[in-house]
């Protein structure tokens, strides 16, 4: 048997969602063995003390006799560490070049940066980029405003698709084929079922095209302890689009403010990044 293609069955009783197998597992070119080893450094998040196998396997989904085999490979390669023997792993620096390497290759992310902070700091709102990764929207990036304290989410932090302004603006600027591949990978998840996406995907949509940039009606949105309102960014150096968003409590982001502040500042923010990296938008380049 290909190993890259072997199969197991996790602990719901079905291959498993935390391996990131849905969308591509049906291409003969599909390395499964490696979207597992993926899923486990993904499972790892910036407020973690380090990760023993067993949190791994429930954050992943994946069998603890998997973990362990892929946490060795891992830390044997330098993408996990660990201090001394049975102590629990993390990133180890392997990864953490890469991870440099990406960014310095990524060249909005450096030209972003002033243009994100001012924007922080202008509204008093938590700026952050997000992008697609499996069944979620990932934040990779924030920019946290001076001197106002401000909303709890950190780099790493997973929001879901259905129910944030984030994940509405990223399904409304995807192409038909990732748009159909992200509704499979979410898998339900909240309750995103492809009716369900395809009517946020033209709310969104309408809104992107009406006033440039998203937002979730509170009684939709996944938290509500959270406010907040998205615009996507394709830069010519990925496949896909980015989300940049600017949130805080309901006590600081009223539905009047983002509509008449903060969304035309952020989108005037997206455009002046659009510019400067001398393309257009997210939703002229969707087809």
């Amino acid at each position: 048997m290909n190993e890259g293609r072997s199969r197991e069955t996790g602990p719901h009783g079905d291959d498993d969602a935390g391996a990131g197998e849905r969308g591509g597992e049906q291409d003969r070119r599909f390395a499964t063995t490696l979207a597992r080893g993926l899923s486990v450094l993904r499972a790892f998040r910036p407020s973690d003390d380090g990760l023993g196998n067993a949190e791994i396997a429930e954050r992943t989904g994946l069998p603890k006799s998997t973990v362990s085999r892929l946490t060795f490979t891992l830390q044997s390669l330098g993408y996990l560490t660990h201090a001394r023997r049975r102590d629990r792993y993390r990133p180890g620096p392997a990864l953490l070049a890469l991870g440099n390497v990406a960014g310095a290759s990524i060249s909005f992310v450096d030209l972003s940066n002033p243009i994100m902070q001012r924007l922080a700091d202008e509204t008093g709102t938590l700026a952050l980029l997000a992008v697609r990764d499996h069944d979620k929207m990932l934040l990779v990036k924030t920019w946290r405003p001076h001197g106002v304290s401000s909303i709890w989410l950190e780099v790493g932090h997973r929001l879901p698709y259905n129910g944030s302004s984030s994940g509405h603006a990223m399904l409304a600027a995807l192409n038909d084929r990732a748009f159909a591949e992200t509704v499979e990978a979410a898998d339900g998840h909240r309750g995103l079922t492809r009716q369900r996406a395809e009517t946020i995907r033209q709310d969104a949509y309408g809104q992107l095209v009406g006033q440039g940039f998203v937002i979730v009606d509170a009684s939709e949105y996944f938290a509500s302890t959270i406010r907040a309102v998205a615009v996507p960014f394709h830069s010519r150096d990925l496949s896909e689009p980015v989300i940049f968003t600017c949130g805080a409590m309901p006590a600081d982001l009223s539905d009047a403010r983002m509509r008449d502040e903060v969304g035309p500042k952020l989108r005037a923010a997206v455009q002046e990044l659009e510019r400067r990296m001398g393309q257009g938008s997210a939703l002229a380049q969707r087809d």
